[in-house]
């Protein structure tokens, strides 16, 4: 563990690593506020050289000592520190979630969005997420990373993107997809709007579940509330507001030949994206 103030770290910062010192500085300078985010410089932050705390500055400065530290520790850096540091029943089992066991032992098991049952097991680690679900020896939890190494190596969109998405108007949950269609609940936060776009591949049917979207589709504007919906062709402009003072929450069933998230030409963005 390191202690230090800010500007004792700076100054050595300066000295031993100053690209990666000017790159942060013109990356805070070049910020943009919006709401509750605050962007940095991308351009200027990408340039930061890659390097550790350890290799960069402590490894190298004169002004530093290392003292023991005689006081319990754990970095809870894995799903069986979780299990070491967590309360067990009498079985020695930490559940979360909706859980059944039967005849289980010594084991952790986390049910994030279902029902997870296990039967006879034990020095396990089970961990049901709405994008996976991950079964696992107690004592090789750690090897979790080469699953995330043939994740990437494949290609596949676990290993990069959840299925819940964060945006700075809200959120989307990616509830259904096949081929040719793909269901999500979107959120959008009141105030919040997404950008200004239009899609070359793939039409959109909007349902509002609750609140109230303004809907700008082409050179229309209305509004829609709780159980009314409408439809945006492929090649349309169009943009989604929430004018209300409660979360709008929106079915969206996209239909297409391709529906990445980089099919996306916006024409106005408050959040300053680009097109992807």
């Amino acid at each position: 563990m390191f202690l230090f103030r800010a500007s004792a770290f700076l100054a050595e910062l300066e000295r031993f690593a100053p690209a990666m010192l000017a790159a942060c500085q013109q990356a805070l300078a070049t910020e943009q506020a919006d709401r509750d985010f605050l962007w940095l410089g991308s351009e200027a932050f990408a340039s930061c050289p890659k390097d550790s705390i350890d290799y960069a500055v402590m490894e190298k400065t004169e002004h530093a000592v290392v003292m023991p530290l005689a006081v319990g520790w754990n970095d809870v850096g894995s799903w069986t520190a979780l299990w070491e540091v967590g309360q067990h029943d009498a079985a020695g089992n930490i559940e979360r979630g909706d859980v059944i066991n039967i005849d289980t032992r010594d084991s952790y098991i986390d049910a994030a969005s279902r029902l997870v049952a296990t039967v006879g097991v034990e020095h396990l680690v089970v961990v049901e997420t709405a994008d996976a679900v991950l079964v696992a020896s107690k004592d090789r939890v750690q090897e979790v990373k080469a699953i995330v190494d043939q994740l990437k190596a494949s290609r596949r969109p676990e290993g990069s993107m959840h299925r819940k998405v964060y945006r700075p108007w809200g959120c989307y949950d990616s509830i259904d997809l096949d081929a040719r269609f793909q269901v999500k609940r979107i959120m959008v936060r009141p105030g919040a709007c997404i950008s200004a776009q239009m899609h070359h591949h793939r039409a959109e049917h909007w349902v509002v579940v609750s609140g109230t979207a303004r809907v700008h589709r082409g050179a229309e504007e209305f509004l829609l509330t709780e159980n009314q919906s409408t439809y945006i062709p492929v090649g349309v402009q169009h943009r989604l507001t929430n004018p209300g003072k409660i979360p709008l929450e929106i079915i969206e069933v996209q239909s297409g030949s391709y529906l990445g998230e980089d099919d996306i030409v916006r024409f106005e963005d408050v959040y300053g994206r680009g097109n992807g």
